[in-house]
């Protein structure tokens, strides 16, 4: 009989070949899969958005944003793309010496400006379909405060929730490797990520979205009238507080996946024969 689930061991080994064929992948492939994973996470999250924005509660809006967002990694795990944060586990096979640091750093380039091409025609297409202007206006002003809160955070601020995310999302990629069949792969992308989700922690593709939609609401007056946060934290929704966001959010996410799960995994289950050559890079 054969097994539905791999063993942790074999979950390792499997990310380990993952890293290598992602590396092998046409420079334009993958771009274009980076593309379509931007547009998933961005679908998800205005979906989310549409779902909580009218709730006042924040715990249960945050539950319901939570149930609502995981359809952007399920549909990156079961339709193929290729997504920043769920590539940061592509230090596995670096440190199995399958791959070149410079493989890793090519591939995660391209794959991030991908995802913030694909969230950027999603955050287009729904403010030029008026989408943004749903419910009065209300959800391009529910956009306008996530955004105003995630631009006001400090530079340690962003950098460790960026880290505190990734070590969610990469668990939750790593454990839908594990399941071999839809059903387990679903289930192991929603819950994770409806955690991450509820708790508030930093993903740069999902701020990409997030920060862009804003900014095209900001450009609607009767939009922004329906804000009543700090006029301050408004004025912040702009090209270079967004980019100051991107920068410690990005570094900590590849913190988060990259090093800390693929790193422990990798102290846990490292061949042997590769722990010298790795301390000799």
């Amino acid at each position: 009989m054969d097994k539905i689930i791999l063993s942790p061991k074999e979950i390792y080994e499997y990310v380990e070949g993952v890293g290598v064929k992602k590396c092998s992948n046409r420079a334009m492939q993958t771009l274009f899969l980076a593309i379509l994973a931007g547009m998933f996470i961005a679908l998800g999250g205005f979906a989310a958005g549409v779902a909580s924005h009218s709730i006042e509660n924040y715990g249960v809006a945050k539950l319901v944003a939570g149930t609502v967002f995981p359809v952007g990694l399920i549909l990156v795990l079961l339709c193929g793309a290729e997504l920043f944060t769920g590539n940061n586990l592509l230090t596995i096979a670096y440190f199995e010496d399958r791959i070149t640091l410079k493989d890793v750093l090519k591939n995660w380039v391209i794959v991030f400006f991908g995802n913030l091409i694909g969230a950027l025609i999603i955050s287009t297409l729904l403010h030029l379909s008026g989408s943004l202007e749903g419910n009065g206006g209300l959800v391009g002003a529910y956009f306008i405060k996530v955004a105003s809160k995630k631009v006001s955070l400090s530079f340690g601020q962003a950098f460790t929730s960026g880290i505190l995310c990734n070590i969610v999302v990469c668990l939750a990629v790593w454990g839908s490797y594990a399941a071999k069949d839809t059903a387990g792969k679903v289930l192991m992308g929603f819950f994770p990520i409806m955690a991450f989700v509820i708790a508030g922690f930093e993903h740069c593709v999902a701020n990409m979205f997030y920060l862009s939609a804003a900014l095209l609401a900001k450009s609607n007056d009767a939009i922004v009238a329906l804000y009543h946060g700090p006029i301050e934290k408004l004025d912040k929704i702009d090209i270079p507080h967004i980019i100051n966001n991107l920068i410690p959010v990005t570094i900590g996410n590849i913190v988060g996946g990259g090093i800390i799960i693929a790193g422990i995994y990798c102290v846990i289950y490292k061949r042997k024969e590769q722990i010298n050559n790795t301390i000799a890079k």
